[in-house]
């Protein structure tokens, strides 16, 4: 699945409107700009439906790249089969790609969050707490 068939399933815009704000985006033009001085471009597409073109081009490089970045952690850790490997290159896959996960290691063993429940009565008896402040003017 390419971009612009991604962007045209989401968005149901012209084809041809999409190819050509991507282009645009492409070139690091604002949506302002483009909505205002590219509409023979982009066939009259408004702010709203420039954004969510981006929006959705956002989303689509972070799916990509989060697929790579899965398919190369499974092919260190040498669990990559052929058949996983069409099973996440599919188009498919592509939506439900966000629920894999990176393989973790496992977890060392954390110190407790609280402390440690301390004897004050021993602390009490002891001279410190005793003492009294004597306070100079």
């Amino acid at each position: 699945m390419t971009l612009t068939q991604y962007i045209l399933q989401h968005t149901q815009l012209p084809l041809k409107s999409i190819e050509n704000t991507v282009a645009l985006l492409d070139e690091d033009c604002t949506i302002p700009f483009i909505s205002r001085y590219r509409k023979e471009r982009t066939g009259n597409l408004d702010e709203v439906q420039i954004g969510a073109i981006v929006a959705f081009k956002a989303q689509f490089e972070a799916l990509q790249k989060r697929k790579i970045a899965i398919l190369k952690a499974l092919d260190e850790q040498q669990v990559l089969t052929t058949e996983l490997r069409q099973k996440l290159i599919r188009p498919q896959i592509l939506l439900r790609s966000k629920t894999f996960t990176y393989p973790t290691r496992k977890k060392e063993r954390q110190r407790p969050k609280r402390p440690l429940k301390t004897d004050w009565s021993l602390w009490r008896k002891s001279s410190w707490g005793n003492a009294r402040t004597i306070s100079v003017l």
